[in-house]
């Protein structure tokens, strides 16, 4: 089966669907390692990883390829939601996005509908005009039969143009042949209910780390909820980042590492250099 034929079995079976963040080869494997089966290959991580910045649309298609390529090459196995952000650019490049993304092994791709390029300021979404995002998810579906990539279409437009308009284009979306549907920043549990209802039996998606203005639930109430899948871009970044601290405050206390760190055998055996041994006896020469 491919990726996108495993992931839509998944998400066919009961049960909530869990997708850690990933950004690049190590989390990735370390994802996979853990023993899930999917990630979300977030923008907002691989901004924080490549560019050690926020989330603010600067990163270019090519890298979130070259990230997707790094991911699929660490973990083979993982089912990987790749985020597109906008699709950069218009319906056209919409179309080289998926198709891209889907011969890059993707299980699906997350396609949204804020302007580009963003205005000067990190508050706020402003997003396209409700029949100019249309055709570009009609673009993203017709593109994605290549390669069977699964199609998530995400509004960003409930902070600017309330719920009503956001509920409007999920109806939309579905209505264009979106597999999975996102409806970012809802306020409360009933705006989650009724973007639940509106996806008509399809997966919703939803972020579920804390500390932003939207609703969080839990992974329990999240399913009661009826949402189908969740992931966590600070629930894997901000230890990340807390471990680097750790580290550097250590080294410069005269130490050599955190309290935290991995010991040394664990730290190899999470980079697999037991692997590479025994893969490599194959090829010497005796």
């Amino acid at each position: 089966m491919t990726p996108p034929e495993r992931l839509r079995a998944l998400l066919n079976e009961p049960g909530f669907v869990v997708m850690p963040a990933v950004w690049d080869g190590l989390s990735a494997k370390m994802t996979a390692a853990a023993g899930f089966k999917t990630a979300f290959l977030s923008g907002s991580c691989v901004a924080a990883s490549r560019l050690g910045g926020p989330d603010l649309d600067l990163l270019s298609f090519a890298e979130m390829l070259n990230s997707l390529e790094m991911v699929r090459g660490a973990a083979p196995d993982l089912l990987v939601l790749g985020d597109a952000d906008h699709g950069y650019g218009n319906a056209m490049n919409v179309q080289r996005t998926v198709r891209a993304y889907g011969r890059a092994g993707a299980a699906a791709i997350l396609v949204e509908d804020k302007i580009t390029p963003r205005a000067l300021t990190s508050d706020g979404k402003p997003c396209m005009p409700r029949e100019e995002v249309r055709m570009k998810i009609r673009a993203a579906v017709e593109a994605a039969k290549d390669s069977g990539i699964l199609v998530m279409a995400r509004t960003d437009c409930r902070p600017t143009a309330g719920i009503e308009e956001a509920l409007a284009r999920i109806e939309m979306y579905v209505e264009e042949g979106a597999d999975i549907l996102f409806l970012d920043s809802p306020q409360d549990e009933a705006e989650v209910r009724a973007a639940v209802a509106t996806s008509k039996g399809r997966p919703h998606f939803a972020v579920l780390s804390p500390g932003a203005k939207r609703e969080t639930p839990t992974q329990a109430r999240a399913a009661e909820l009826g949402l189908k899948i969740g992931t966590f871009p600070t629930g894997t970044l901000s230890p990340a980042m807390a471990g680097i601290k750790a580290g550097l405050a250590a080294i410069a206390a005269g130490g050599s590492e955190a309290s935290s760190a991995l010991p040394s055998g664990a730290f190899r055996d999470a980079l697999g250099y037991g692997d590479y041994d025994a893969q490599a006896k194959r090829f010497v020469h005796r």
